[in-house]
């Protein structure tokens, strides 16, 4: 059975009022466990990435002031986190959580983690709610420790990820497809191998034959090992995602990369990405909604 990380005993100390929704991640495991898509064996909690891992992907002189507290005042109004030590233990057990479900997913075939799809983090700063880039290191990790030669970045976060780009452009093993809102944040984009910029208010029909040219050159590149952004924040319902989809539209992306993923025996790695809908609640079910897909698409646990 497949392996899912979570982050969810990492506190995040936020001020009174901060708009980020950082209550999702422990509605989500508990909402996973109530409707028994995962069992308590599946979970685990993500350990936190140490100094190498982070450096994979991570300037030394950023990773030590995220660390002591260091760091500019202009990188954190960027991130949009007050410093703390417990935001650094946090943040590297997402980028561990990411590192655990990528190796998981190559004995496996998948796994997750609940947190994660940090796409806004560049080498040498965050911004964005993204402190680390999880995918960045476990995707040089994955290459450097286990020869995986080609590997497919897909990122269905409403937001374009130019961290992703910034770290991971010039490295020829990695391929990055996006498909986000044109004219949301971030407002200089990084180019990505495909990016794909939906206009406001673009519906399921629209994203879905976007995604869909998005997996043929996601075919043509024969990836070996996959990492799936699976944001929800193109959900109608969110606050920051400007577009329209549905559900139904979400559920059909979720099939058509997991699917595909398992046709080709290709393994690969969810990361939870963004979801900033009001009640948060449309974004946990939304979040829940793909691994039930997951489940379906592996025959597992169907509910």
């Amino acid at each position: 059975m497949y392996r899912v990380f979570h982050i969810d005993q990492y506190p995040l100390p936020l001020p009174p009022g901060h708009r980020f929704p950082h209550t999702k991640y422990a509605l989500l495991r508990e909402l996973l466990l109530k409707e028994e898509t995962l069992a308590p064996s599946q979970l685990e909690l993500a350990p936190m990435a140490d100094f190498d891992l982070l450096s994979l992907a991570h300037s030394a002189d950023y990773i030590r002031a995220m660390e002591n507290g260091t760091v500019s005042i202009d990188i954190i109004k960027r991130v949009g986190f007050p410093w703390s030590p417990e935001l650094f233990r946090r943040t590297s057990a997402t980028v561990g959580g990411g590192v655990q479900s990528a190796l998981s997913a190559l004995k496996y075939g998948v796994a997750g983690c609940l947190a994660g799809g940090t796409h806004h983090a560049h080498f040498d700063r965050g911004e964005g709610y993204c402190v680390f880039n999880d995918t960045a290191v476990a995707a040089r990790l994955l290459i450097r420790d286990h020869q995986i030669k080609k590997i497919a970045i897909v990122d269905l976060d409403v937001h374009q990820g130019n961290g992703n780009s910034s770290i991971l452009g010039q490295d020829k093993e990695v391929f990055i497809a996006s498909i986000h809102g044109e004219k949301n944040y971030p407002f200089r984009k990084v180019p990505s191998s495909i990016d794909i910029g939906l206009p406001d208010g673009a519906t399921d029909d629209m994203y879905l034959e976007a995604l869909g040219r998005v997996m043929r050159e996601v075919e043509r590149f024969e990836p070996e090992f996959i990492f799936y952004q699976m944001g929800v924040d193109p959900l109608k319902e969110d606050k920051l995602g400007k577009l329209a989809l549905t559900y139904d539209g979400l559920m059909t992306r979720d099939r058509t990369v997991l699917q595909f993923a398992k046709d080709h025996s290709i393994p690969i790695s969810l990361a939870l990405g963004g979801g900033y809908a009001d009640p948060i609640e449309l974004s946990v079910r939304a979040y829940a909604n793909t691994y039930k897909i997951l489940n379906s698409v592996w025959n597992l646990r169907e509910k």
